[in-house]
């Protein structure tokens, strides 16, 4: 049984993530500080952590750095704070998706059992399969409909990278930073174009994709 823990000052929130997480098959440990999660944390060692932005003795966001320091599974930011700018600098802080206050719950069980089978299958296998579409990831073969689809280089670079972080959202500078180098990190003009010729080769309807899906103002999810 996977340990969740939760870090969050608000008691009816605990309340609810754990009636609904233990229903759901999930151990609980909770902490209402950021000291008490970081203790926790290191302690109970959870499959998955959900935490809170703002908590009453830490930044929500300095939790997560020292977390980040050793701890390598999901980490899981649920906020009432909602800027663009604070979900992309949880997210290129190490979080591995971000749910806004007030949630639904069905959301966040979908993003909890995403995030845990991603991180435990970091060792992406050599082939992949999504509906239609073929990864083979060492031969750099796609396929779709069992027909070989061409991609540049740069078009595979960027498959690749989406489907090893499945299920997480990829910020607009991360991606550049990690394809094309620091040089490019302000380039998202750049960035979409090589995503829409890259739905065009793999989704059914480009205009309306269902692998490649974009997190308006922040980046991308790929597969869920």
């Amino acid at each position: 049984m996977d340990t969740i823990l939760i870090i969050d000052d608000e008691i009816q929130i605990r309340m609810l993530l754990e009636i609904t997480l233990s229903a759901n098959g999930y151990r609980i440990a909770e902490a209402s500080t950021g000291k008490e999660g970081l203790a926790l944390a290191a302690s109970v060692l959870p499959a998955c952590i959900i935490l809170d932005l703002g908590l009453p003795d830490f930044d929500g966001l300095d939790i997560l750095k020292r977390l980040r320091e050793w701890y390598f599974k999901p980490i899981i930011i649920l906020s009432v704070k909602n800027t663009e700018d604070d979900i992309v600098k949880a997210l290129d802080n190490g979080a591995n998706d971000y749910l806004t206050k007030p949630f639904r719950t069905g959301e966040l069980l979908a993003r909890i059992r995403m995030a845990i089978r991603q991180s435990q299958g970091m060792a992406v296998t050599p082939i992949v399969s999504f509906g239609s579409l073929s990864i083979d990831l060492e031969n750099h073969i796609v396929r779709k409909d069992e027909i070989i689809v061409k991609l540049t280089p740069t078009e595979f670079s960027l498959l690749s990278l989406f489907v090893k972080y499945e299920g997480r959202v990829l910020t607009h500078q991360y991606i550049l930073k990690e394809i094309w180098g620091m040089g490019y990190h302000d380039q998202t003009q750049y960035l979409r174009v090589f995503v829409a010729q890259l739905r065009k080769k793999i989704e059914d309807n480009p205009l309306k994709p269902k692998l490649l899906i974009t997190e308006s103002g922040i980046g991308y999810r790929f597969g869920g």
